[in-house]
């Protein structure tokens, strides 16, 4: 069984009441919207990070992470992507693959609306952490966490702050 701790959108800015979150996971995600490797690199120090870029990240993370970043955790189909859109209106980037591959959970950010929704017609789960950086139109900062045993998602929590 593996904790993940799920953010996005951090947009340069993490703190210490993050980074509590951030040592009680086993591993954590980041959809994207890094905005400075320190915040990467703090979290690296902590616990294992798979991230993808977003559309205000800069070359230096683009280079690091990519745009997308598939893979198996627990026997679960991950993809992660920082612009996805959601169940009957995902992005034309992904749509295609989406719909011929689709994985167990689809991740991603960029709209600082935080999401958790069935997608019944592919099977799959869709989420979206919202952001928990301070920079959007968000009142509140939120993140997700979740387990994942055996092929199985569960134990789903929102974690808030304020702005």
């Amino acid at each position: 069984m593996l904790k993940i701790l799920l953010l996005s959108d951090t947009h340069s800015y993490i703190d210490d009441a993050i980074l509590k979150h951030v040592k009680q996971a086993d591993e954590v995600w980041h959809a994207g919207d890094i905005g400075d490797l320190k915040i990467t690199d703090a979290i690296k120090t902590l616990k294992p990070l798979r991230a993808v870029w977003g559309n205000i990240d800069e070359a230096k993370i683009r280079g690091e992470f990519p745009e997308n970043n598939r893979f198996m955790c627990e026997g679960v189909d991950v993809w992660m992507t920082h612009i996805g859109g959601y169940p009957g209106a995902y992005n034309m980037r992904v749509s295609d693959e989406i719909r011929t591959n689709p994985p167990k959970l689809f991740i991603c950010g960029h709209s600082h609306i935080l999401k958790v929704m069935p997608d019944k017609k592919l099977n799959l789960l869709h989420m979206n952490p919202g952001a928990v950086g301070k920079h959007g139109f968000h009142k509140v900062r939120t993140m997700l966490r979740f387990t994942i045993d055996g092929g199985k998602i569960d134990n789903l929590e929102v974690i808030e702050f304020p702005k």
